[in-house]
């Protein structure tokens, strides 16, 4: 396993945008849904379970391995998915910011997409990381960066962050294990909370992030 380029890939240093968007749990919080450090557990871990661990995970994994054409199919798909606005600019906007990311690293051979997993994976597979490996990378900072959110949008304390933190990350070896083994007949994104919560982002009246 390339470990540095891994630890690259999961940085919050990756100048890719990702600390501006909040996912739906910035609304959550106005709604009262999430309110402390039980409730943003219990969300961050749904959304990790239900929707990334199902859809996004298996994906990515599939990407990785695809040829052009397969790489093609699956990014629009995955466009496809995203139920929201926001959602959809978000990922274009990441991935447009990794793909400047790197032509300024000059790193070429990168098959061209428009989501922001399509670009990663294309990236990740370029570096010889391990498929599990940067599914773990993935959700890893999925996790982070939502925590990070619920850190600023509740608000919580440092030390409750990194409570949610441990406990969510003691699940990931088995939900990357699961997507690994999922067949694309079963991936599944179906989350209507989490869509609801997005949609409603959309009109939020006072936001700090960009979904």
């Amino acid at each position: 396993m390339n470990l540095a380029r891994l630890l690259q890939l999961a940085s919050p240093a990756l100048p890719v945008g990702a600390y501006t968007y909040s996912e739906g749990i910035e609304w959550a919080v106005e709604a009262g849904t999430v309110k402390d450090e039980a409730t943003a557990l219990v969300w961050i871990g749904d959304q990790l379970e239900w929707n990334l661990g199902r859809y996004e995970a298996p994906m990515l994994a599939s990407m990785m391995a695809a040829d052009e054409a397969t790489l093609a199919e699956l990014d629009a798909q995955y466009l496809a998915s995203r139920e929201t606005a926001e959602l959809r600019a978000e990922t274009l906007q990441m991935s447009h910011s990794l793909r400047k990311l790197i032509d300024d690293l000059r790193e070429g051979g990168v098959p061209p997409g428009l989501t922001f997993p399509a670009v990663w994976s294309s990236l990740a597979a370029k570096w010889d990381i391990a498929p599990a490996d940067a599914l773990t990378a993935w959700l890893w900072s999925w996790t982070e960066n939502q925590t990070m959110a619920a850190l600023k949008a509740v608000p919580l304390g440092q030390a409750a962050g990194q409570r949610i933190l441990l406990e969510i990350g003691g699940r990931i070896p088995a939900i990357v294990e699961r997507a690994l083994a999922l067949d694309e007949e079963s991936y599944s994104n179906f989350a209507p909370g989490f869509a609801i919560a997005c949609a409603r982002h959309e009109t939020q009246y006072s936001r700090l992030f960009r979904s």
